[in-house]
Formats: structure tokens, sequence, C-alpha cells
């Protein structure tokens, strides 16, 4: 299958001015200024088939904007390739337009003074849509955004979450085949975040659309996505489908346990106590050292229970503990090569 979006060793380096304090090294500057490089994304490679959901993961810095910003024309990389729906991005950047979208949670797409409408009306121009199509498509994501009179008042008048609703309009209004989307749920609430979700899962799943999602709330990729890209200084580190990232990353397992008795006691090494109240215990139980059997076993023996849940940690924890290995083999690297990391 030909892929919706093919990147072979991306890389992108900015260079900046080094200023030295003083007089002296200000006119040295002049003849020969000093450069500073500071590479954002290293060597990056992955392919996303046609239909796939695909999140980007990694803190602030890991270079998950700067690759999108690439992938959809607004950066030239400073080495590799990259093919998105055939096209080079930053080359055929007007072609690829038509069919890609793109949702940037700080920045707007909307004409701040003018009703969110009269954008919409715009776009449709822009993107050469037949007017029936973009009738018939605008009502379809007002309705599942649930957007009525907002559409008719000033974007400067509307709240966070209203105005990311149309945001999300904006971007698949002209119905393109990927979307990029960079922290499109930034600060908003938990209504406005379920809503975004959904019709992005819906699209995805009813129409086919591509998308690569970058976000800080686990919540989203969870959600939404079914596949994770987890960068960790400007590098892939994990690629890998949630349900196989959960199985091979997962070191505990979260026992909730409702017992007649008020209190009960758990002493066994790999155990911690997650929190305790009357009739309620939650542990932490580590797989390398316990089995859940083990646990159960040794809480019957001492309290008559009720109700009984194990789950797996939320996947924010799951994915702390990666970056958290990550940067450990990183500092051992670093100290038997003698480098400070």
């Amino acid at each position: 299958m030909t892929a919706a979006i093919e990147v072979v060793e991306l890389r992108k380096c900015f260079s900046s001015r080094r200023r030295a304090p003083g007089l002296k090294a200000a006119f040295r500057e002049l003849f020969r200024p000093a450069r500073l490089e500071h590479v954002a994304v290293d060597g990056i490679s992955f392919r996303i088939a046609p239909g796939e959901r695909v999140a980007f993961v990694g803190p602030n810095g890991a270079g998950k904007s700067t690759s999108i910003k690439m992938l959809s024309g607004i950066l030239h990389p400073t080495s590799g390739s990259a093919q998105v729906l055939g096209y080079t991005p930053w080359r055929e950047r007007r072609q690829l337009a038509y069919r890609i979208g793109t949702v940037f949670g700080q920045r707007t797409q909307l004409w701040y003074h003018l009703p969110a409408a009269d954008t919409f009306a715009l776009l449709a121009r822009v993107y050469e849509r037949d007017a029936g199509a973009h009738r018939r498509r605008l009502q379809a994501l007002t309705e599942a955004l649930e957007l009525g009179a907002e559409l008719y008042r000033p974007v400067r008048e509307l709240s966070l979450g209203q105005r990311m609703r149309c945001e999300i309009v904006a971007s698949l209004l002209h119905d393109p085949d990927i979307v990029f989307l960079d922290e499109p749920t930034i600060g908003l609430d938990v209504s406005a975040k379920a809503a975004i979700r959904d019709v992005l899962r819906e699209q995805s799943r009813s129409d086919g659309k591509t998308l690569l999602f970058t976000s800080h709330d686990t919540g989203d990729m969870e959600s939404v996505c079914d596949r994770a890209i987890i960068l960790h200084q400007g590098r892939v580190l994990v690629d890998q489908p949630l349900e196989v990232l959960r199985r091979e990353h997962i070191r505990v397992k979260l026992l909730t346990l409702h017992t007649v008795e008020a209190e009960c006691s758990v002493d066994l090494p790999g155990i911690v106590v997650v929190s305790r109240q009357p009739h309620r215990l939650q542990l932490e139980v580590d797989l390398s050292r316990l089995h859940v059997e083990q646990v159960v076993e040794h809480v019957m023996a001492r309290a008559r229970l009720q109700d009984l849940t194990v789950s797996d940690p939320p996947m924010e924890q799951i994915i702390r503990e990666i970056y958290g290995r990550a940067s450990r083999a990183a500092e051992v690297a670093s100290s038997s090569l003698g480098v400070s990391p």
C-alpha cells in the first residue's frame, strides 16, 4: 500500500548568533560572527498508512511541532526527505495544500474581528469548493461540533472552546485527506475536548482521513489514535501501536480492593500503597517481583473481598517511564565516554 506519509532521515537545524559580553567581543562579531547550532529534529524516519491515526508524543523541545511544520510545507528541512500524499511538502506546498488540513493550537486561521461563517465562506473560495458541497459539509461539521449561533458572532467574542471548534471546522471544511493537528485541545475544558476528539475519530473512521496528532494530553492520544511515535531529543524513541506500547512497557499493575473489614494490612515486597481509605485500598504491584494472583491470595488470607479491580497505569505514567529509561541510558553512555550529560 502506498504510504500517506513517508519520512526518511529528516533533519532540521536552527542556527543563531552567539553573543559574548563586552565591547571588544561585540566589535569582533561584526566581522566574524559566532553561531550556535540547535538540532530540533535529528534524522527521524517513519511511515504512516492512509487512514492511520498517529500520536506524535514528546516533551517540549522534542521536535514535534518542527516535524509537523516540515510535513505541511511551512519549514524546509536541513537534510533528509519526506513524501506526503506523493508530494514533497516544501517544494510542492501549493498542490499539497488542497489535500491537507492543519490545526495549530496556538495559531488561528480565523479572522479575529469577523464571524467564523465569513472565514468559512472565504475558505470555500480559496479551496474552490462547489457551493452545494460546501453547504452540506459545513452543516455536517457544525452539527457534529454543536456550533449554532456562534458561527455568526465575531471570533473575538467566542470562548476558547468555541473558537477551537471553529478551527476544527476550518481545517476539515475542504475535506482533506490528511489532517495535521498540533496541540488542538490545549487549554480546553473536558466537554470541548470530548467534542473535538469525537469528530476527529469519526472523520477518520468514516472518511478514511489520516491524522497526525501532537498533544501533551495523553487523553487525546488514547481517545483518538491507535499508534504512537514518541520523540526524545529530536529522535524517534518508540514507534508502536498503543496496544503494543502498553503490553511491552507496563511494569506495574494497579490493584483496587474493596474489603468488608475497614482496614487491611499488606506486607509484601514489590507493593506500593497508592491510597488507603476505610474499606478501600489501592496498590501498585511491581510485576517483576510479584504476580497479581499472589497479592490477591495474600489479601484474602487477611480480609474478605467485596470487589476487586485490576487496571493498567495511565498512559502518561507509561510514557514518563519510557522517558526516564531513555534519560538514564543517555547518562550511562555519557559517563562511559567521560562526558557530562
